[in-house]
This record gives structure tokens, C-alpha cells and sequence, in this order.
């Protein structure tokens, strides 16, 4: 025998009722006996609670509430029964809606709504779903019997939440069961007294119901059937990785009822774990998915952990003051005072001082629990033994559940790893003795982020993410999400990670999707004509999303820009960018963004600035960082100026170059911008930087290749009449150069905590005498590579190269953010 029970979403609409029966139709087909337990249809249980409340401010509008409810009965009695009123069951419905009805009077004249009043009105609901479900078995041809619980389940009379006397309800059950044949659907939720006085059973009260008939009836397994794949890995309404999982063990499955999974109630395990009785949790709008079965012993695989769990809305109550330290009967009386007032605590912790008792509880008991506690010390308070009685809000509790977590080391630091990564700052922390629960106190903001981080951390299901942020969508920032989506499949296959593009914005138009902006089609979102955007807005929204493994990437020159940098480190999230103005720009302004993101664990990169893909910076941190004395940095590093002056030769004037230079695009617009060298004092600055020069970009001295004239002059056609005036005197310098055996390089230098740039000749020794192209080319002397400088050469500029480059440190932050983790499976109910 089996024990289905069928949730308020599974019998929600006639459609869904249909699917319920399909379900029962194909065990009867198999020969299996089942017993059905049914809640009320989705949301009628809020709706009878909010009649009852309407009745009882004496607002008659509880009448045309209360005829809604009934119309919505008989038309799902009606769709199951080809559009035609069942006589039997319309009798029925109005019979009981003709008692509701009453009971709502009553109320309404007293103005007095009792928890035993209320738990009557209450029974209305499921009596409802499983009348009409048991007409419609029997409509299709199955041998049903309706069961009022209330017959069979007797408890005390604690309304609101009975508890049940085992002893007379086994009896009563197994004497219903005695000799029947049919197929019994019974009312969830509702239980009765000795003076048969209707109860309920609290929260999740028809899994209960199961329960207990199950335990009576010696039931081979408990079904619960519900609108999810069994038992998640965390909740799925917040981790869209989260997936079933196959089994849990009753411990582990009560751990994570109790921290939030809401397929799962806690009382239902208990008559279960008695007889030892399987629980199945399953789909019924996906019956052929065999669901999540909890047992007393999980089997598969021995994983550390099973399941990330949470509660979302939480206050935390704090006892704080040297002088309950080593003060026998404090806990005694904190407790005992909360307990008085119904309090109900859900984690506790204590620092080993003893100076403080920190304890969670609901936020509607975090003002009663702390005025409790002010009247219970008033004494201590008032001799100052106790300093204060702290309540904090909008708190979340996040849980992870496992069996076998006491037999692997570092789960707690892979779960502060995860946190400090993300920027999430832990208020309490607690973990019992047996290790099966490691529970932490979160900002409530941050529970969306918690949950994903530690689902990658943990579970790592079948791919990870990387959630980007992409301001710019010029030529660098277009080729990057080319080049993102080529790779896709790669690293999806190598490296079980995803770059997910969930933000996009351009001076015109801005676009958001946390699923991710498809690759393909991105453009329509922000290639349009537009008004403009407020670059804050996009930054708040990144913010407000607050979504693990995040990056922002910024593919622009602006300047604008940069002025947000310090908050988006501030709101741990790593940024990325080929825009120099950050590093280049006042020298504090650099530190203080190199110290944010210290302080806040995330990465600020910005290996583009110097050398596009080319590995600059990084090489001269490993050289830095491996103990070597940095001596001296040149380098030629603007890919323009190396091809000019690389195709600067005999016959052909230097202005004709430039000429083709801008023709073939490897110029700016105006090539000025290119020839007053400031991009490269710029690039040299941060270099000195990264060497751990204080400099700024007013000590970098740089020697003009030009006169003014041409930099004054008014118009790109004027500046070009100005540079053939300049053709003579830079085809001397060619000239006396190639006679000495030597080449034109426009070199930047940092050494001895200075910097310059010129233009200089280069003999046939030096490396940058054989450089080609539109290369770039650093020399690094150290006091390790000082007879031969470390070189470092290849293609400095361009889009493609920019853009990899880019790409590259997405890639490096994935590995700062996903770390080498277990590869677990595990579950949550959602």
C-alpha cells in the first residue's frame, strides 16, 4: 500500500485535478493499493482565513467574497463533469458553503474570531477538494470513498496546531480500513477532539495527515506529490542550477524542512521514522520523473553535502555584557522568559567569552523577544552587568546539510571562501556537535547571491557561471562578445563554465537579463537610436541584482566612467577594463582602487592597458612578486608609432607615412592623438606604477616628435601641411641614424623612479632595433635578467587583440571566483 498526498498546486484547477487522476488511474492499472490525502485548491486555505477576518471587523463584504469562493468550486466541479453540475455534488457544495456561511455569521454578529472558530472555517477547504475529487473518480470509472478525517485522527485541543493522540487515531484508522476495497481520498490538514470539536494540524498539515495514515496502515511508502522534481539542491525560485537530487536520509531531510524547504514538513517525517516508512517526493505535472526518496539511511554516493537550505525573513536577538560571563541560570532564564511568551528560536549562538547569547527567531517576535528579555534583566540591566539587548532586521538564515560533512574537512571554509569572494559578510554563525548543519546570519539582501555562490561552491551541477557586466560596444566590446560566443561551447566542454552576459549598455540604450542576453541577437537590444542613458542607473541595477561571480567590464575611454569604479569594488564586483584613464589618472585615485579591491576580495584587471594582449603587466608582477628587483622598464608601446617610424626609409617623406598610416586606420582620426605620445605616457605611467613608482603623469617627461605648430594647428588638413614642413629635419635624423647602424624608435623609460619618453636611435644590439610591424615591444632589466633583459614582444593594438586580451582575464577572474570544489550532489525542497 501507498500513502499519495497531492498538494493545494495539484489539485489547483479541474486541468490539474485530471493530471491527479491519471496518476491514480495508472496505480490502480499496476495493481497498487493506494490511500489519497488532498489539501484545499491552491490558495483557498488564505482565502477562508481572510473571510474569517473580513466577518470579524463586521464588514458584510465577507458575503460577496464567500460567493466568489463557492462559484469557484462548482465551476471546477462542472469543467471535470463535461460542463454539466453534478446533482450530488452541487448538493454537497451548497450544503457545506450553506454551513460556512453560518459559521461566518456567527462571527460576524460577535465580532469574535477564536483559533477554534478559525481552525473550523479552515476545514472547509480541503473538505471541498476531496468531495469533488472523489465524485470525479468515480465519474471515470474508479471505486472512490470520501474520508473526513475528522473521524479518524483524534487530538487535544489546541487549536491552530494539535498534536495528535497516536494511540486512539491508529485504532481509528485501521477500524475505517478494516475491510475496504475502494479508494479512499481523505481530507488533509483536518483532525477533530474527543468532543469532536474540529483542529488542524499547523503548517504543511496534509503532508502530516499522510504521515499518520501511513504509519497506521503499516504503508509500504508516503508519496507527497508536488509542483517541483522532488528535493533540490537549494531553492530553485533563487538558483537556477539547482537540480533533484535522487535520495535523503530523514535527518538530513528534517534539517532542511526546518531551514526553509517547504516540500517537506518536520511532523511528517515523525510517524514515518517510526515505522521506518519511505518518503517519495515527486512531481505531478512530471509523473515520470521518479522524484527524491528520503529513507533512514541515503543512499548512492557518500556526498559531504546534501542540500543548501534557507530562511529569508529573520530577526537576531543579542544578550550582550561582561557581566552574565560565567553567571550560572543566564540561559535558564532567557530561554525560560522567550518560551513564557511563545518565542520560538530557530538558531542560537554563543561567543566562548560568554559575553553575549545571540539567538534568530521570526521578525514578528524580534520586538517581543527583546522587550521579554528587558523585563526579564531589567535588574542586570539597570546595575549595567548587561550593556544592551540588540535586535537586528531584514536578516536571512542560510544552512548547509549534510550526513557525511563531519567526515570531510573544510567545508566551512569553502563556504567563507565562497562568501568572502562575493562580498558577503557573515552576522552569526552556529554548528552543532554532530556537524550536519553548518547555519550562518546573512544581510537578507545578499540571499540570492549566498545561495548561488555556494551552489557553484558545492555542487557545481553541471556548469558554472560567470555573470558580466559589458559596458562599451564599439569595436572592443563587439569583438569581445564575438569571441565569447565562439568559445562558448569550449569552455563550456573544457572548463564547465559559462560567461553569462547579463548586462549590456551603450551611450543609447541599456539591457538587462539575469538568464543571459542571448549572444546572437544582443545588438537589437542596444544598436538602435536612443536618447541616451544615465550611466548611474545602470550601475544601481547592476548593484541592485547583486548576483554571484560578477564582473564588470568596461570596453570604453571614457572618463565617466572610471568615477564609479570605487563602488562597484565596493559592492564586490571585479571589474575588468582596456580604458587607461583609471591607472593613469591621479596617482591616489590608482591606490585607492588597487585597496578596494584588496579590501573587498575581488579583482580590479587591466592588463589592456598597456600592451592589448600582450602579457605586461602580469610578467612584471611575477617578476615583482617572485622577489626580483625591478631596474629599469622600456618599451615601444604604441603599435601606430612602431609602424610609422617601422616604415619611415629612404625616399619616403615621414609626413607621406603618416599619410598612409591614417588611410590603412592604424591611426586615431587625427593622428595627432596618436603623435603627441600622451597615450604612451600614459601606458609608461602605469608601468612605473605597477613598479612601484609614486608617479603621476606630470613626471613623466616627454619630448615632443613634433613642433607646435603641427599640434596647434586648427584642422586636420592644416596639421598636415604643418608635418610636411617637419619632413626634413626627421629625414635627417633618419638619415644620420642608418649611418651609424642604427634605427628610430620612439622609446618610453622608467628608471631610477624617473619617467621619459623620446625619440631615440637604436644600434643593431639593442632589442628594439629588429622590431617590425605595428609591434610592441618591453624590456624588463632586473637584477635577475640584467646582462639580458626580459623581452616581451608581439602585437599591441587592435581590436582582436584588445579584446582577447580582455578575454583573458574573464577567463583569470573565473578561476579567482570557481574554485577546484567537491563535486557534490545533494537537495532542497522548493
Amino acid at each position: 500500500m501507498k500513502v499519495l498526498k497531492f498538494g493545494g498546486t495539484s489539485v489547483g484547477s479541474s486541468e490539474n485535478i485530471r493530471k491527479v487522476a491519471a496518476i491514480l488511474q495508472d496505480y490502480q492499472k499496476q495493481g497498487t493499493e493506494v490511500v489519497v490525502v488532498v489539501s484545499a485548491m491552491s490558495g483557498v486555505t488564505n482565502r477562508l482565513i481572510a473571510l474569517g477576518d473580513v466577518a470579524v471587523s463586521g464588514d458584510e463584504s465577507y458575503l460577496v467574497d464567500l460567493e466568489r469562493l463557492r462559484l469557484l468550486h462548482l465551476d471546477t466541479m462542472k469543467r471535470l463533469n463535461d460542463n454539466k453540475l453534478h446533482p450530488e455534488g452541487r448538493d454537497t457544495i451548497d450544503k457545506l458553503f450553506a454551513e460556512l456561511k453560518d459559521m461566518l455569521h456567527g462571527v460576524f454578529l460577535i465580532k469574535e474570531l477564536s483559533v477554534r472558530s478559525l481552525d473550523l472555517i479552515q476545514s472547509f477547504g480541503e473538505r471541498l477538494s476531496a468531495n469533488i475529487i472523489t465524485l470525479y473518480l468515480q465519474k471515470i470509472g474508479i471505486n472512490a470513498t470520501f474520508l473526513d478525517t475528522r473521524r479518524v485522527i483524534r487530538t487535544d485541543n489546541h487549536f491552530g496546531g494539535s498534536k495528535v493522540n497516536f494511540k486512539e487515531t491508529n485504532a481509528l484508522v485501521k477500524g475505517f480500513f478494516e475491510g475496504n476495497k475502494s479508494m479512499v481520498v481523505a481530507t488533509g490538514f483536518i483532525a477533530s477532539t474527543a468532543q469532536n470539536e474540529t483542529t488542524t494540524l499547523g503548517r504543511g498539515g496534509s503532508d502530516y495527515t499522510a504521515s499518520i495514515l501511513a504509519a497506521a496502515l503499516d504503508a509500504d511508502e508516503v508519496e507527497i506529490w508536488t509542483d517541483v522534481d522532488g528535493v533540490m539542491t537549494a531553492d530553485p525560485r533563487k538558483v537556477r542550477e539547482a537540480y533533484s537530487m535522487t535520495s535523503l536520509s530523514y535527518v538530513e531531510a528534517m534539517e532542511m524542512s526546518h531551514f526553509g524547504a517547504k516540500v517537506i514538513y518536520p511532523p511528517t517525517l515523525q510517524p514515518a521514522i517510526s515505522k521506518k516508512i519511505p518518503l517519495r517526493i515527486r512531481n505531478t505535472f512530471n509523473p515520470a520523473f521518479e522524484g527524491t526518496l528520503i529513507t533512514q539511511q541515503s543512499t548512492g554516493k557518500k556526498y559531504p553535502v546534501k542540500g543548501i537550505s534557507s530562511i529569508e525573513n529573520m530577526s537576531l536577538v543579542s544578550l550582550i555584557g561582561g557581566g552574565i560571563a560565567g553567571v550560572p541560570g543566564v540561559a535558564s532564564r532567557l530561554f525560560g522568559a522567550l518560551a513564557r511568551k511563545n518565542v520560538n528560536i530557530v538558531l542560537i549562538t554563543q561567543a566562548s567569552s560568554e559575553h553575549s547569547i545571540t539567538f534568530a527567531v521570526s521578525p514578528k517576535d524580534g520586538t517581543i523577544a527583546r522587550d521579554v528579555l528587558k523585563e526579564e534583566f531589567a535588574q542586570e540591566i539597570k546595575n549595567r552587568e548587561i550593556d544592551r539587548i540588540q535586535a537586528e532586521e531584514d536578516l536571512s538564515i542560510v544552512a548547509v546539510i549534510g550526513e557525511n560533512m563531519k567526515n570531510t574537512p573544510g567545508i566551512a571554509g569553502k563556504l567563507f571562501q565562497a562568501f568572502g569572494r562575493n562580498g558577503i559578510n557573515v552576522v552569526a554563525i552556529a554548528q552543532g556537535s554532530s556537524e550536519l548543519n553548518v547555519s550562518v546570519v546573512i544581510n537578507r539582501a545578499n540571499i540570492s547571491k549566498a545561495l548561488n555562490s555556494l551552489h557553484e561552491t558545492f555542487f557545481l551541477s553541471d556548469r558554472k557561471s560567470l555573470n558580466v557586466f559589458l559596458v562599451g560596444t564599439g569595436l572592443i566590446g563587439s569583438t569581445l562578445i564575438e569571441q565569447i560566443k565562439a568559445q562558448a561551447a569550449y569552455l563550456m566542454e573544457e572548463r564547465s563554465l559559462k560567461i553569462n552576459l547579463v548586462g549590456i549598455a551603450n551611450s543609447r540604450h541599456m539591457a538587462f537579463d539575469e538568464g543571459g542576453i542571448d549572444l546572437n541577437t544582443w545588438r537589437k537590444l542596444v544598436d538602435k537610436p536612443g536618447k541616451g542613458i544615465e550611466l548611474s542607473a545602470f550601475i544601481e541595477k547592476m548593484e541592485s541584482m547583486n548576483l554571484a561571480n560578477s564582473v564588470f567590464i568596461d570596453c570604453t575611454s571614457s572618463a565617466k566612467v572610471i568615477e564609479f569604479y570605487e563602488d562597484i569594488l565596493e559592492s564586490s564586483i571585479s571589474i575588468v577594463t582596456p580604458n587607461k584613464l583609471a591607472n593613469s589618472g591621479p596617482l591616489a585615485f590608482y591606490e585607492k582602487l588597487k585597496k578596494q579591491a584588496a579590501k573587498h576580495g575581488v579583482k580590479f584587471m587591466y592588463e589592456t592597458n598597456v600592451g592589448a594582449g600582450l602579457p605586461v603587466i602580469n610578467t612584471l608582477n611575477d617578476l615583482k612578486y617572485s622577489g626580483d628587483k625591478i631596474i629599469k622598464i622600456e618599451g615601444i608601446l604604441s603599435g601606430t608609432l612602431s609602424y610609422i617610424f617601422n616604415s619611415f626609409k629612404e625616399g619616403v617623406p615621414f609626413s607621406q607615412v603618416v599619410t598612409e598610416a591614417r588611410s590603412k586606420g592604424l591611426t586615431e582620426p587625427d593622428p595627432r592623438d596618436d603623435l603627441n605620445g600622451m597615450d604612451v605616457a600614459r601606458k609608461i605611467l602605469i608601468l612605473g606604477r605597477e613598479a612601484g613608482q609614486k608617479l603621476d603623469i606630470k613626471d613623466v617627461k616627454l619630448e615632443p616628435i613634433l613642433s607646435d605648430a603641427c599640434f596647434k594647428a586648427p584642422n586636420i588638413d592644416a596639421f598636415f601641411e604643418e608635418l610636411k614642413k617637419e619632413d626634413g629635419r626627421l629625414e635627417a635624423m633618419r638619415k644620420k641614424a642608418m649611418d651609424e647602424g642604427k634605427k628610430l624608435r620612439f622609446i618610453a623609460k622608467v628608471e631610477e623612479g624617473k619617467a621619459s619618453i623620446s625619440l631615440q636611435a637604436v644600434d643593431a644590439e639593442h632589442p628594439f632595433y629588429s622590431l617590425s610591424g605595428s609591434d610592441n615591444i618591453i624590456s624588463f632589466t632586473t637584477q635577475r635578467y640584467f646582462e639580458r633583459p626580459l623581452v616581451v614582444k608581439g602585437p599591441g593594438a587592435g581590436a582582436e587583440v584588445t579584446s582577447a586580451g580582455v578575454f583573458a582575464e574573464i577567463i583569470s577572474i573565473s578561476n579567482h571566483f570557481i574554485q577546484d570544489n567537491y563535486k557534490f550532489a545533494g537537495g532542497y525542497g522548493g
